[in-house]
């Protein structure tokens, strides 16, 4: 069994930065919530990458959104067949 929950990060600074018109960083992110400039490049940059419910608690709570607006579920069904299209 496979279980890949994809973080919406980039799409949720996406709409911090339309909502504002400026730029945010990561680095911004990170000093806003604690949660270590790394950990927050390696949630965004890597899949499947398993983080504490604390961080999820700070980014929804920095973002202002619920927790499905931030964390997308997806199904091992199509975790296997991404991975079998990549391979050919």
């Amino acid at each position: 069994m496979i279980l890949l929950l994809r973080l919406k990060i980039k799409e949720r600074i996406a709409d911090l930065e339309f909502k504002t018109g400026r730029r945010i960083t990561l680095g911004e992110v990170a000093k806003a919530t604690g949660i270590n400039r790394m950990t927050l490049s390696k949630m965004v940059n890597h899949r499947g990458y398993n983080t504490q419910s604390e961080n999820l608690d700070k980014l929804c709570r920095y973002f202002d959104c619920r927790i499905e607006e931030l964390v997308e579920y997806i199904p091992d069904e199509q975790v296997a067949e991404s991975a079998d299209q990549e391979a050919d």
